[in-house]
């Protein structure tokens, strides 16, 4: 990345970023709420970390990750004194030992077993680790997520294991060609979300709802979403960049 198109890429950044909070006030406030209630997550797959750290300090709270090795090769660069990272990526069991004490919030628990692996790791660290449950809420055969049929049975499993706080849920519905058709899956997991707060069970808190991403962000906050996940409409196209070997290290190039 040369300079200049890095210096052009913040521009951008500072314009998105107020369009996209000032989108997110409106919503709040047609559902009811303050725009500070509601939390921009930005979604940093492909984004270099020079312009995640200039965001950081034009205002962003919380960076998402989907990629353990993406993550890793950034961490110790961020600006992590001004803002928390979660994970927000389908993730493997093999692989939550890289994210013990590194991230904040696992956002996509959707199985027993990573949830078990979660409560193991943290345990034995002395940590507590956040999750949010990945809720599949539109059955689609390709997508991870816990089936809704199945989820306070799932939620009342692992909420017993140790080293581990459900904190809410997360979804990512079927692409819609159709505002209304985005929003009754959005209504389905605000449903969901109320019906067990309402349940009062231990070790369950439900403080974030995080659903909408850059396509329908505005329609996920007018049903109730807490948090949303952004990440081209606020840096802009991914440039996927691809792993290179060099002296025996794994680096991102693109």
């Amino acid at each position: 990345m040369t300079e200049r198109s890095l210096t052009e890429r913040k521009k951008d950044f500072d314009e998105n970023y107020k369009r996209i909070l000032d989108q997110i006030g409106e919503a709040a406030l047609r559902s009811g709420r303050k725009p500070e209630e509601i939390t921009l997550l930005a979604a940093t797959k492909t984004v270099p970390v020079e312009l995640i750290n200039h965001g950081v300090a034009q205002g962003l709270t919380q960076i998402g990750e989907n990629r353990v090795q993406e993550l890793l090769d950034k961490y110790e660069a961020l600006d992590r004194s001004r803002c928390g990272v979660q994970f927000i990526g389908q993730l493997q069991t093999n692989k939550v030992k890289y994210l013990t004490g590194r991230v904040d919030c696992i956002q996509s628990l959707d199985s027993v077993k990573l949830a078990r692996e979660i409560s193991r790791l943290a345990e034995k660290a002395g940590a507590v680790m956040d999750v949010l449950v990945e809720v599949n809420v539109g059955r689609e055969e390709n997508k991870g997520g816990i089936d809704p049929d199945g989820l306070y049975e799932f939620i009342d499993e692992v909420r017993r294991l140790p080293g581990l706080a459900v904190r809410g849920l997360m979804a990512i519905p079927p692409i819609c060609s159709r505002r209304e058709e985005a929003k009754r899956y959005f209504f389905r997991m605000a449903q969901y979300y109320v019906d067990i707060k309402g349940k009062s069970m231990d070790n369950v808190s439900m403080e974030c709802l995080s659903m909408g991403m850059s396509s329908d962000f505005p329609e996920a906050v007018e049903c109730g979403a807490n948090l949303v996940r952004i990440g081209s409409s606020l840096f802009g196209p991914r440039a996927y960049r691809r792993p290179v070997e060099q002296g025996g290290n794994t680096v991102w190039q693109g």
